[in-house]
């Protein structure tokens, strides 16, 4: 087991995407994003079936730091209720999992 975690947004362009993405890095509060290819999502809102382009986004950072990257990209989001999931990675190669404090470390 490994203490990083790895954070999941769905953002609904690429600028978005990538504006959250540079903040946080920059912040120190992600060692990395990598933003993923556009999927089309499918969900009910206001009553109402829609399905809509969304970028996907996955963030590392550490097990402690994931709840401050959550608040910081909800912030950051346009969306009223964004979808921001987190898990903690199973395992992870420990030269990776200590770069990824390095990063963090403010």
């Amino acid at each position: 087991m490994t203490d990083i975690a790895l954070v999941y947004a769905l953002f609904p362009d690429e600028a978005s995407a990538r504006n959250a993405a540079r903040t946080v890095v920059s912040e120190r509060l992600a060692a990395c994003a990598n933003l993923l290819a556009p999927c089309t999502s499918f969900y009910e809102w206001g009553g109402e079936m829609t399905e809509a382009s969304e970028i996907p986004a996955l963030f590392k950072t550490t097990a402690t730091g994931a709840e401050a990257l959550i608040a910081r990209i909800a912030e950051l989001h346009s969306y009223e209720v964004p979808a921001i999931l987190s898990w903690a990675a199973g395992a992870a190669h420990p030269p990776f999992a200590q770069w990824v404090h390095d990063q963090t470390r403010k």
